[in-house]
């Protein structure tokens, strides 16, 4: 449950546009200046991060990376980003590895509750604050979390369904939802938005509803056991981009790609040119550089002794620990066609990535 306490975003700055590069999967990353890690603001000190993977979404490493490099490098602070490639073995080595390269920060986005909660306890054990980025892992006892509103998240893609169909005309009718990980705690806020929009609108039925487990693969799967067994399904709210795209590809098999409407989320590239074309009526834009602004700050904070309230002034309830963990939460954005050229604006995306063999469509919409 997200609670507010006050203006959750007064520390959230924009960094200014941040050129998006894609970065060589399960790479790292140490960024510093002379090796002093200050960047002339008189903050001193080192932030070890660790990515999940590259596989459940692209954004990890084209998003993230490269926002949270860009904001560590401006707050004056060293860096190790490094990516764990789906492997909890591997995350809770980079954990080990961190530590004993003497961070004095470490930030985590877990790829399940009892590798994030071995790494939390290592970190504190050795006297190193953490914050959990993105993902709240539960049970596990960050001192700080940053993110986006995530019930929001998935209010925004069931609405962005509904809002979908009935500008197409379809005012009722049986629909699906393909689901993020079990594991994850963000896909339980997700379905939890997107089952009470749909539910409160009650113009659609839900008639099936499973994991795609973040994995396109899985996702285009599941869409055809769902498809076989309801062949007039109109609609399809799915967690993110990545299973979209997945989804898709099924539907291009099946003739009946932008019959069935799909949902997304992170508005990768993929995601963006499939809204321009109509399969997807939608992704949530979720600008991660304020994500990473809000993680620099309050690494900055955490490192000089100061009290980050005025940073994390949300919180989010960890329902393992029955505590609420203090919280930095930003808005996400619904995107749909007309709006895909806010996200290049942004930085967010390159319209190259976006364009490539739809270059009638860019230029329909003004994405350049």
């Amino acid at each position: 449950m997200v609670k507010s306490r006050g203006s959750r975003f007064a520390s959230l700055a924009a960094v200014g546009v941040l050129l998006i590069a894609a970065a060589g999967c399960g790479g790292d990353d140490d960024k510093g200046d002379d090796g002093s890690g200050d960047g002339g603001n008189g903050t001193t000190g080192k932030v070890g991060v660790i990515l999940p993977d590259s596989k459940s979404s692209v954004r990890w490493e084209t998003q993230d990376r490269p926002n949270l490099e860009a904001a560590f490098e401006a707050a004056g602070l060293e860096s190790i980003i490094q990516n764990a490639e789906g492997s909890p073995d591997t995350f809770i080595q980079l954990c080990d590895q961190m530590i004993n390269e003497g961070v004095d920060v470490l930030i985590e986005t877990d790829l399940d509750p009892d590798s994030g909660k071995a790494c939390i306890d290592k970190a504190k054990n050795a006297g190193i604050a953490v914050i959990d980025y993105d993902r709240l892992t539960l049970g596990g006892g960050a001192d700080y979390y940053v993110s986006f509103d995530n019930v929001v998240v998935g209010a925004q893609q069931g609405q962005g369904l509904i809002d979908g169909l009935k500008a197409k005309g379809v005012t009722e009718g049986n629909i699906a939802f393909i689901n993020g990980a079990a594991t994850d705690n963000n896909a339980t806020l997700f379905k939890q938005g997107y089952e009470q929009v749909i539910k409160d609108d009650g113009s659609f039925t839900v008639v099936a509803d499973q994991t795609g487990d973040w994995d396109p693969d899985t996702a285009g799967k599941v869409f055809d056991g769902f498809y076989a067994e309801h062949p007039d399904l109109v609609g399809l709210v799915t967690a993110n981009d990545g299973m979209a795209g997945g989804v898709i590809a099924r539907m291009k098999a099946a003739g009946v790609e932008g019959e069935i409407l799909v949902t997304g989320q992170d508005a990768t590239a993929e995601g963006l040119a499939n809204v321009l074309q109509g399969y997807q009526t939608g992704t949530v834009f979720k600008d991660t550089s304020l994500e990473a602004k809000a993680a620099a700050d309050l690494a900055i904070a955490i490192i000089n002794g100061d009290d980050p309230a005025s940073i994390a002034t949300g919180s989010v309830n960890d329902s393992v620990l029955g505590v609420d963990v203090p919280s930095v939460l930003a808005t996400p954005v619904w995107i749909t066609a007309d709006t895909v050229k806010d996200v290049v604006a942004a930085g967010q995306a390159n319209a190259a990535d976006i364009c490539k063999g739809i270059e009638d469509l860019c230029s329909q919409y003004g994405v350049q």
